[in-house]
């Protein structure tokens, strides 16, 4: 009998919960984002991350210089090099970020009920009365009984780390507040944020695009994740600054949900993005707690039913310090992936934890645990229903190959595609088998020089739950009448062997062009 919801497939034998996991090549169909910093830049510990399963390298500008994350960047090539394992690059902007500057990097204790001045003066010294801030428009932004909040970069939540304020009364340029709670804010670099306060900064940042085209063009990223987007507008111009910079013209853009604004014209923003990041930290602050899980379960469905990825950020922030989750963390992993979510990011954890390897190990295998029960037949049928009729030609193919592998038990589905649309659709409708996206690249010209496309396109599907790319030998066409097809099929069959998803006797749903023809076949292996 199936439940009438997502959670879980079918009634669960309490016995079945203490059998061990069985091991698999892919450690969990929804992805691992991890951000590479501190304590996971060397060759040796980014080769561990990729083999526990971390499949984009998110790169924070908000601290660190284009060299050191060049550095980084390099590492990470030496790592794909040595492990033969697929990493995509995200470049994560700082956006109008508010800041604090201790420059001292001496600890602030901060008394409750006490008061604290917030200043544009950034020459000023910070300490416990007087906090310099990046911003001259605060005093003009803020009304008394607004609340801020202030914690390092990359906040644990601590309240004995991080503190509250609230605006007392506004002096000129200057910001008094009075503290809520007690707490020492330790470090060169505290983020400040205002709770459901507009603040009048460009999205995208002149030093954001100085980033994105001396560090993000070179290196040829494959996602720009745009922080504190607002506005669709925010995505256009963004687009429309990439498409100047030829190498990026490929690039996708993750739009990064962080407040009430982005909250509230959040369907404008994911028809124009490629992708969405739930900031669920920053959200968390904007949101009232008991509203947080409404916009997580809420957005995620209508990128689901978008066909976009969604991604879930803020998950096992205990892992930072600690080997293993709270059990509240690991239920909140397996939750988001029951409610559709694509990929997870890793910050802090990874940033600066002292077992990012561990941690992404550990999130992989919560993430398998919650895939095997996730109710896939409901959501099919939702999905189905959602799109209507009639169907387009290609959203009509993906959802014949999910249901035909459904059907017949298939072990994976193969799909050759060019631009990695057809395997992102299939993905769509979550099928609970791996789909391995064949990218076939195709020759392109400028008139001075050729070169060959399908590098983005296949990283590109490292981001998309269940999507594992395969790149082909560029001499074989995608839409090939002749044996090459059937040569490509054969590599990606022998890759399947190899990793152990494919077996003898195995079913195998396929997905390809055949001249004008879009057809699935089923394939059923003899040995």
């Amino acid at each position: 009998m199936h439940s009438t919801n997502l959670l879980l497939e079918e009634p669960i034998r309490m016995a079945s919960i203490l059998e061990p996991s069985k091991t698999s090549f892919f450690p969990a169909m929804t992805k691992i984002v991890g951000t590479l910093g501190a304590k996971s830049r060397s060759v040796d510990t980014i080769s561990s991350c990729l083999k526990a399963g971390m499949s984009v390298a998110r790169f924070d500008f908000s601290w660190g210089d284009a060299a050191y994350h060049q550095e980084t960047l390099e590492n990470l090539k030496l790592a794909i090099k040595s492990t033969k394992k697929l990493c995509a690059v995200m470049l994560d902007t700082v956006g109008p970020e508010l800041q604090v500057v201790n420059k001292r990097e001496t600890p602030i204790s901060l008394e409750e009920n006490g008061t604290v001045v917030l200043t544009p003066h950034q020459g000023q010294e910070a300490s416990s009365t007087l906090l310099p801030i990046n911003f001259a428009g605060l005093a003009k932004a803020v009304t008394p009984g607004a609340t801020i909040f202030v914690g390092q970069y990359l906040f644990t939540g601590s309240e004995t780390t991080s503190v509250w304020l609230e605006v007392s009364e506004v002096k000129g340029d200057d910001v008094v507040c009075i503290i809520k709670n007690t707490a020492t804010l330790a470090g060169s670099l505290f983020t400040l944020h205002c709770s459901q306060i507009h603040i009048d900064l460009p999205t995208l940042s002149d030093e954001d695009k100085d980033v994105i085209k001396k560090w993000g063009a070179p290196n040829k990223i494959d996602f720009l994740s745009l922080s504190y987007t607002r506005h669709a507008e925010d995505v256009r111009q963004a687009r429309e600054y990439l498409s100047k910079l030829g190498d990026l013209s490929q690039t996708q853009i993750f739009a990064k949900i962080e407040n009430v604004e982005g909250l509230n014209h959040f369907d404008e923003i994911l028809a124009e993005a490629d992708g969405i990041i739930l900031s669920r930290g920053n959200l968390g602050i904007d949101l009232p707690p008991e509203k947080v899980f409404l916009f997580q379960k809420s957005a995620l469905h209508k990128c689901n039913m978008a066909g976009k990825p969604a991604v879930v950020t803020r998950v096992v922030d205990s892992m930072t310090d600690n080997l293993r989750p709270t059990r509240a963390e690991a239920t909140d992993v397996a939750n988001a992936v029951l409610d559709g979510s694509d990929a997870i990011v890793l910050g802090a954890e990874t940033l600066r934890g002292l077992y990012p390897v561990e941690t992404i190990s550990t999130v992989g295998r919560i993430c398998a645990e919650a895939e095997k029960v996730f109710n896939q037949d409901l959501y099919y049928k939702r999905t189905v229903k959602y799109v209507g009729e009639p169907m387009t030609h290609l959203e009509s193919i993906a959802s014949s190959a999910v249901r035909a592998a459904i059907k017949v038990k298939a072990s994976v589905i193969i799909c050759f595609t060019s631009s990695g649309r057809a395997a992102r659709l299939i993905a769509k409708y979550r099928p609970s088998m791996p789909v391995l996206s064949v990218v076939i690249p195709r020759l392109k010209t400028n008139q001075l020089r050729w070169s060959f496309t399908g590098a983005f396109e296949a990283r590109q599907s490292l981001i998309v739950r269940g999507l594992f790319p395969m790149l082909a030998d560029p001499r074989h066409p995608a839409e090939s009448t002749s044996a090459t097809n059937e040569s490509v099929l054969k590599v990606a069959l022998d890759h399947g062997k190899a990793s152990g998803v494919i077996k003898s006797h195995d079913r195998v749903v396929v997905c390809q062009k055949v001249g004008d023809s879009s057809v699935v076949k089923i394939i059923e292996l003899d040995v």
